[in-house]
């Protein structure tokens, strides 16, 4: 879903030296500002669909874990760094990313992403369309006719919407649904889906081979019971794709 555009700052972390892969606690990050899939509850904990998936998981691979959260920007040069010993945070996988990281197998197919707009006949072909930075919606917008409009998270893509900065906005659709929901008409869908990105996985440091492998089948265990899919209806609605 979402994908960051890597830079060479993050090429040049790749040489970074990496933490082992059998840590006694592996450290988990996300972004905590990208609900349903992750956000910071009331508590001020990690919650949503990727804590309770990273939670089974690491259950599975009888792992013990803990929770870091990380600006979206700079999450991958913070995992090659060594801050954190995996992604989990609505990533997509693709190919420029697997030069710096190695993901998992997806543990969501791959989801579309949609336009919204303050009316449905806003112009998305040649207006001013916001994303978050680093995203796949962003460089999709960068390769049309319109004006991107480029914000640090996903938030502020919508608020931009409802006040007017922004003909329309662009971002995963799992995100849109309830903010479309909850704005009381001020934003609708516009035009088709658009799918975009391979799905998410987790992602890992290219030198810890052996923790991904854990994470990989562990995985392949809840796609195998059923487990998977469950949850996947039940945090991110019954209509999202499933395997």
């Amino acid at each position: 879903m979402k994908s960051l555009i890597l830079g060479t700052a993050a090429l040049a972390l790749s040489a970074s030296v990496a933490f082992a892969a059998s840590h006694s606690v592996v450290r988990l990050g996300t972004e905590g500002a990208y609900p349903p899939y992750n956000f910071i509850n009331d508590a001020g904990e990690v919650d949503g669909f990727e804590r309770v998936l990273g939670d089974e998981l690491c259950k599975r691979a009888e792992l013990t874990c803990e929770w870091v959260t990380n600006d979206w920007d700079s999450i991958i040069p913070n995992l090659v760094s060594g801050n954190y010993d995996a992604i989990i945070a609505g990533m997509s996988i693709t190919p420029e990313r697997e030069e710096v990281v190695a993901f998992t197998q997806n543990y969501t197919p791959p989801s579309p992403s949609s336009y919204v707009g303050a009316t449905a006949d806003v112009d998305i072909e040649n207006g001013v369309i916001a994303a978050q930075t680093g995203t796949i919606q962003a460089a999709h917008i960068a390769q049309t006719g319109a004006t991107l409009l480029e914000f640090p998270n996903p938030d502020e893509v919508v608020a931009a919407v409802v006040s007017g900065e922004a003909d329309a906005g662009l971002a995963d659709k799992d995100f849109l649904i309830p903010a479309v929901e909850e704005s009381g008409g001020a934003m609708v869908f516009v035009g088709d889906d658009i799918p975009l990105g391979g799905g998410i996985g987790m992602a890992f440091r290219q030198s810890d081979p052996e923790l991904r492998d854990k994470f990989d089948a562990a995985i392949q265990s809840m796609k195998d019971d059923g487990t998977l899919n469950t949850m996947i209806a039940e945090y991110l609605g019954e209509d999202s794709p499933a395997f």
